[in-house]
């Protein structure tokens, strides 16, 4: 399984987990509310809004939630104003890993991260050490029996999506950033529910861990995820199935 795959996968199941603690919530509300001040209130002027606020939707967020996310980027409410950074660095066993944050303090998010890629195993790298390594792409999720296979071929290929992968119980839809937002929107059009829809970084080649290295990598997956400035961490490890343990 590829980093992409397997850790999207991962994460669908731990966000079920992490919803109930309201995880989830605050890194959605922390996304919609930077997405407004930057480029808006309006979701249908703002691509990066309606994917946040798609994406709230299906962590089933209340619409009030929503709203009051959206007024406190754009300056209706108060609201905290969030830095956007991403750091890259090194897991056990040369995996590359890219670690997005939204953080009202850089200073506090930089040794928070430091710290745990050391102690995990890791290391931190200088900016672009390994960016190079992933392409930037849109990727949404299926479930196998909202959908058949053909059907979301025949949808999601025609508006422009470039590859459908199988993943357990969901199709993976795989885009250009460009072509995500049609790709979406065809799928809404035909009544296919999308279960997840995000903009992502995907491997273009990974590297094989096992063993104690792939229960390292898994761990320091898990701790990055749960730090409440981290939006999202990407990694081109390759893991076998029988590894994982959700």
């Amino acid at each position: 399984m590829s980093g992409h795959s397997k850790w999207s996968t991962i994460k669908r199941k731990k966000e079920k987990v992490d919803a109930a603690r309201g995880k989830v919530f605050t890194k959605l509300i922390r996304e919609i509310t930077t997405a407004a001040r930057q480029g808006g209130g309006d979701e249908n002027a703002n691509p990066r809004l309606r994917s946040a606020i798609l994406a709230a939707k299906s962590a089933n967020m209340p619409q009030s939630n929503i709203e009051k996310a959206v007024k406190k980027g754009t300056g209706e409410l108060p609201g905290v104003v969030y830095e956007e950074k991403a750091y890259e660095g090194y897991g056990p066993g040369g995996v590359a890993i890219i670690i997005d944050t939204l953080t009202d303090n850089t200073n506090r998010t930089t040794s928070d991260v430091r710290h745990l890629l050391s102690k995990h195993g890791g290391n931190m790298g200088e900016a672009g050490c390994v960016a190079w390594m992933f392409k930037k792409k849109g990727l949404l999720a299926v479930l196998k029996d909202q959908c058949s296979e053909e059907q979301l071929m025949d949808v999601a290929l025609e508006a422009g999506a470039e590859d459908i992968t199988d993943e357990e119980d969901v199709w993976e839809v795989i885009t250009s950033t460009e072509a995500f937002n049609d790709v979406k929107e065809a799928l809404t059009e035909k009544n296919i529910p999308v279960t997840s829809a995000e903009i992502t970084m995907i491997p273009e080649n990974t590297v094989k861990v096992e063993g104690k290295q792939a229960e390292q990598v898994l761990k320091l997956m898990d701790v990055l995820e749960d730090m409440d400035d981290v939006q999202n961490v990407y990694s081109n490890f390759d893991i076998d199935e029988n590894e994982v343990n959700v």
